[in-house]
């Protein structure tokens, strides 16, 4: 019965969490409820069985777990006039679960509202809204996990103070709130795609998450940048069968299995980035998704199409300027001219603040040592990836591409 909670936990506590916002108008309330609502589980489900609708089990048990609570602490007359019409007898079935596939995406709304910052708005829903950890989301930010919570803090409190509607934004103002949204669906793709801890790289509950929230944006807005991201994330997700071996250890894009890839799911994603570029749309999100298709479009690695993947990358700087991106393209540049051409960008870039302790920096300049013979060089720069990175699969591939290197060789002076 544990495993079966554990595994409810993992699909249903940010739904659950999501739909207790709505119901008790408060992030801290709700979070306390959810964390009541599971106790409550890991003691009545062993003796009693588990309900019929898990969900809407936690909901009800949370709600009146936190309105007990308030009444405790004589919170509850400050709070009535808001979950008051929510009162029902404790009864699963008696949670309105009509309103709960929308809950989602109400909070990401919230999250984004434009009374936050952008970068506010990304980590709250990034925490809140998806269920990372603080320093899952430091390491997509290149931050400190004491900075991210600082941060999350603030946006609660401001969205408090401000009593923020916890509702979808009327039609007219919902292309001003997109941004902010599509950006913390990007950055939960990336933590599903790769993880930035634990034993495995791939978390398939995050990118599934990631496609159903664009997806349900799609929906109601159409935008060609949210197809965009669409693509993107689909071109991707479609790749993962083959992205690791038997052991879950790390297979590079030049090495996998292409016949393992998802063909519908490309041809998904081939429709989607059709669709954002019907209209000559060039944003961030249809350059990357273009990047992809030429991956996914090349029979073999050493038929890619690296001198338009640079020029992609190009067009990407102008619209994106980033460290990160700037990485990728040196990356692209040494396929295309040569791993001392990439060295030599790799080297310039590492010279910033914010790549010195960026895993892939190092690991990247470690490749284009490797591949140069500069055994010694590459030792280093691996021990120094290494040294930064915590996600297990990661780990051992960095092992493993150290071993194989040539012991005999001197470190650089």
């Amino acid at each position: 019965m544990t495993d079966s909670i554990e595994s409810v936990y993992r699909e249903e506590s940010r739904h659950v969490l999501a739909t207790l916002i709505r119901l008790l108008g408060d992030f801290d309330l709700a979070e306390d409820a959810l964390q009541q609502a599971f106790l409550a589980a890991a003691e009545r489900w062993p003796r009693d069985g588990a309900p019929h609708n898990p969900r809407a089990w936690l909901i009800s048990t949370g709600r009146f777990q936190a309105i007990d609570a308030l009444r405790r602490r004589a919170r509850f007359t400050e709070l009535e006039p808001r979950i008051k019409a929510d009162m029902q007898p404790n009864d699963e079935l008696n949670v309105a679960l009509d309103h709960v596939p929308d809950d989602d995406l109400r909070l990401i709304f919230l999250c984004c509202h434009p009374a936050l910052s952008l970068d506010s708005q990304i980590v709250l829903t990034l925490r809140e809204a998806c269920g990372l950890k603080t320093e899952e989301i430091a390491t997509a930010f290149l931050s400190k996990p004491a900075t991210i919570a600082q941060r999350i803090v603030r946006a609660k409190q401001r969205i408090r103070d401000a009593e923020l509607p916890y509702e979808l934004p009327p039609n007219p103002d919902l292309p001003a709130r997109l941004q902010g949204v599509l950006h913390v669906i990007y950055l939960l793709f990336n933590e599903g795609y790769e993880a930035s801890s634990g034993p495995a790289l791939l978390r398939v509950d995050l990118c599934g998450e990631a496609i159903r929230l664009a997806t349900l944006i799609a929906e109601i807005l159409p935008d060609p940048e949210v197809f965009a991201l669409l693509a993107l994330m689909t071109f991707h997700h479609a790749r993962r069968a083959s992205r690791t071996d038997a052991n879950g250890d790390i297979v590079l894009l030049e090495e996998q299995d292409r016949a393992q890839w998802d063909r519908a799911q490309l041809e998904r994603g081939t429709q989607f980035l059709a669709r954002a570029v019907r209209e000559r749309h060039t944003g961030r999100y249809a350059v990357e998704a273009s990047i992809a298709a030429v991956h996914v479009a090349a029979p073999t690695s050493e038929a890619t199409n690296w001198a338009g993947i640079v020029q992609l990358y190009d067009a990407l700087l102008d619209l994106e300027p980033s460290p990160v991106v700037e990485l990728n393209r040196a990356a692209a540049i040494a396929m295309r001219d040569g791993p001392a051409a990439g060295l030599a960008l790799v080297e310039e870039l590492l010279q910033r603040p914010e790549l010195r302790d960026y895993r892939f920096a190092h690991a990247a300049r470690a490749d284009m040592y490797r591949r140069l013979g500069r055994a010694g060089d590459a030792r280093a720069a691996y021990e120094t990836a290494l040294a930064l990175t915590t996600q297990a699969a990661e780990r051992r591939f960095l092992e493993k591409r150290l071993s194989r290197l040539d012991p005999q060789s001197p470190l650089p002076s």
